[in-house]
């Protein structure tokens, strides 16, 4: 162990950073004192960039860095720094642009060689010890880079030179700029459709990741009127990814991606920003298709993150889930053989699970062939026809129930992956998002308590992560690290959620809060659109650039983010600064977003409700009116991207604080103690409707596109 190192590490925040605590590599953290000491001793910084579920980086970590030899020869060559990208995305950001545009390589570890002023010279991913695998060995490589930043110090100079100034203009698109066309999105939808696995369902080969963005930017263009080929499309892929391996068939949720093309055998790690979005991807799916298997979907995935992945008592959706309990298993938590199944099960319940989940004596994992992932091969009715013997579809669900949850028991007598319980602000306005959408789809018990603790979360974020003068953080707990452009915006978004649900008009003026703070700090008044970080942020050190974030990658881009909030609010307050900058934004990548394509799914849905105007669906009505609770049922059935069903009780309405200034302008003209629902685009209302039906009708009509002053 490195007593200075171990030092240094031990008070991090970061589970990451105090899992290298043992190592003999002098880590630093990311920060001034590295570069102070890298400047005075003129050292190269050797730049370790990885997360606490990231297999790979443990891998590295056990192969390399507590390596003794290795050790000593990055402490005699190097400064060695240490970053938790889940904890330091603008840092991951900036050196991910720059070691993917030197070795066609990004992901997890991330390794760096940089000068030391910060600037990136020379990096690429995992590598191993020795030479293997096609790859050079890292002790080759530190040396290599060691005499070359001694032998040959100009030409390492010009090169990060040129590497740094490529960066920045890519980073910050420029040429990027162009003039706002809201047809982009449908044409974006045809190329994505054009890129659909008609066989497995999703997009492209293996490996294959989830694109929420996109399945919901499909959804809503084929509600408004596009072609039967985009619902397909999302509904297979919906399919495909539910039954397979890649959502976790016992206890619910997504694994962060498949690495074949089949979706059947996942990375084991679970996001946090993957279930919030593939949650809304199912809620969406099962509003538009009325497939029940939507439905059971999206509830495994809030059964899982209830129990995993978040603190019930008192707020708070945790980052992730590890992919291994140790690095030898490589999934075993979550696999299993057939004697495992046969030892915990009746027969009769082995035989039907076997058929259901494809057990057999080889299973699907290279490293132990006899370890099965669980997946959906064979329907109910398959399965039923298997069985035979006069058993119907019903008696083999409930078997089949009875022996989930026995194998589900015995799974947690496991030793369990380790569960990264720091709360960041951003991935937790995702699933407070998420959650508010499951309690409107859901209804019922479930529905409220989604609902609840959705609220408790963002009532928590309020409390502990916001600042009149900083904004939001980055995280709760902890010393305060200073928020990004996405814990503004996510967190705006869910606010405004929040307010939607309730009409508690402090989720409204926390809402603007956020959103003002966002054109305040971050918004480019020259050339439109978001940086990442506050004009007034501390210097990051290292490889300073502004950059403007578009891709979803895979959480929603924030730029087309940003867009979304700012229409949204302009809806309810008329304030037209609220439209320019959401168009400012969405010109500021115009050029450039259709060759992000799939990537960049969530400009699209930016688009898509800059030109239309959000839909406000507003139904009043006594609390206790049973047609009233038919209408907002009714609203809350139908999917439309930006739409908000507002109930307004006669109470509500007599508050003039509840309602947003657009709405109080509106709603005098009701009566707020019938039954009726208004549904507006933009400044334009319909006549009110009292019959569900209707409403669904008006709420699936194309609408008209909004002016684009």
């Amino acid at each position: 162990m490195n007593e200075k190192s171990a030092g240094r590490l031990a008070r991090a925040a970061s589970p990451y950073l105090r899992s290298a605590v043992h190592q003999e590599v002098d880590w630093y953290e990311w920060g001034e004192e590295a570069f102070q000491r890298a400047r005075a001793e003129d050292k190269p910084i050797l730049l370790d960039i990885g997360a606490v579920w990231c297999h790979w980086c443990h891998v590295i970590d056990r192969e390399s860095y507590e390596n003794p030899q290795l050790a000593a020869i990055i402490n005699q060559l190097f400064i060695p720094v240490k970053v938790d990208r889940d904890e330091r995305p603008d840092v991951d950001a900036r050196y991910q642009a720059a070691i993917s545009a030197l070795s066609r390589q990004g992901g997890w570890p991330l390794t760096g060689f940089l000068l030391p002023d910060g600037r990136p010279f020379y990096g690429g991913t995992y590598f191993p010890p020795e030479d293997a695998m096609g790859r050079p060995g890292f002790r080759r490589i530190l040396e290599a880079v060691g005499t070359a930043f001694r032998e040959r110090r100009g030409e390492v100079e010009e090169a990060a030179s040129r590497l740094a100034e490529a960066v920045s203009k890519t980073e910050t698109f420029a040429g990027g700029r162009g003039e706002f066309d809201s047809r982009m999105a449908e044409d974006q939808a045809e190329s994505i459709v054009g890129l659909f696995d008609s066989r497995n369902g999703g997009f492209g080969r293996s490996p294959k990741f989830p694109h929420p963005a996109a399945i919901d930017l499909l959804l809503e263009c084929h509600q408004a009127g596009g072609s039967p080929r985009m619902l397909q499309t999302a509904a297979f892929t919906l399919e495909k990814m539910g039954s397979g391996g890649v959502y976790d068939q016992l206890a619910g949720g997504f694994h962060r991606y498949s690495v074949d093309e089949r979706w059947c055998v996942p990375h084991f790690e679970k996001m946090s920003y993957d279930n919030s979005e593939l949650l809304k991807n199912f809620l969406h799916g099962y509003q538009v298709a009325r497939d029940p298997f939507f439905r059971e979907i999206a509830e495994g995935i809030v059964d899982w993150t209830n129990a995993v992945l978040s603190d019930q008592t008192h707020g708070g959706f945790y980052a992730s889930q590890d992919a291994d309990q140790t690095l030898d298993d490589d999934g075993d938590y979550f696999t299993w053989t057939q004697k495992e199944v046969r030892a915990v099960l009746t027969p009769e319940e082995a035989r039907i699970v076997e058929l259901r989940y494809d057990v057999e004596p080889h299973g699907e994992m290279h490293h132990n062939p006899a370890k099965n992932v669980l997946w959906i091969a064979r329907s109910i009715a398959e399965v039923t026809r298997t069985i035979g013997g006069g058993m119907d579809m019903a008696a083999i669900r409930l078997i089949l129930a009875r022996a989930k949850g026995k194998l589900l028991a015995a799974r947690a007598a496991r030793p369990a992956p380790f569960v990264d319980t720091t709360l960041y602000v951003a991935w937790n306005a995702m699933f407070v998002s998420a959650y508010l959408d499951a309690a409107a789809v859901l209804g019922g018990e479930k529905g409220a308590a989604c609902r609840a603790f959705a609220l408790k979360t963002l009532d928590r974020i309020l409390s502990e992560a916001w600042s009149d003068t900083r904004g939001f953080a980055h995280r709760m707990g902890g010393a305060r690290l200073d928020g990004s452009l996405d814990d503004q915006i996510f967190a705006g978004i869910a606010l405004l959620d929040a307010y939607e649900a309730t009409l508690d008009p402090k989720y409204f003026h926390a809402a603007r809060s956020a959103a003002d703070f966002a054109i305040a700090e971050y918004f480019d008044n020259e050339g439109g659109g978001f940086f990442d970080r506050a004009s007034g942020a501390a210097p990051m050190g290292g490889l300073e650039l502004r950059r403007k974030p578009l891709q979803d990658s895979p959480t929603p881009g924030a730029n087309s983010s940003a867009a979304i909030l700012l229409d949204r609010l302009y809806a309810y307050t008329g304030e037209a600064r609220y439209r320019a900058c959401a168009e400012a934004t969405l010109e500021a990548f115009a050029s450039i977003a259709p060759q992000f394509g799939i990537h960049a799914a969530s400009y699209g849905l930016a688009a898509l409700l800059h030109a239309r105007g959000p839909f406000e669906v507003v139904i009043t009505g006594a609390s206790d009116d049973a047609q009233a609770a038919a209408l907002e049922k009714a609203a809350n059935s139908v999917y439309r991207f930006g739409k908000a069903v507002l109930r307004v009780t006669p109470e509500r309405i007599a508050s003039p604080d509840a309602l947003a200034p657009a709405l109080a302008e509106t709603l005098p003209h009701l009566r707020a103690d019938i039954a009726q629902a208004l549904v507006c685009v933009g400044t334009s209302c319909r006549p009110p409707v009292t019959d569900p039906a209707t409403l669904v009708a008006l709420l699936t009509q194309k609408p008209v596109m909004l002016s684009a002053d």
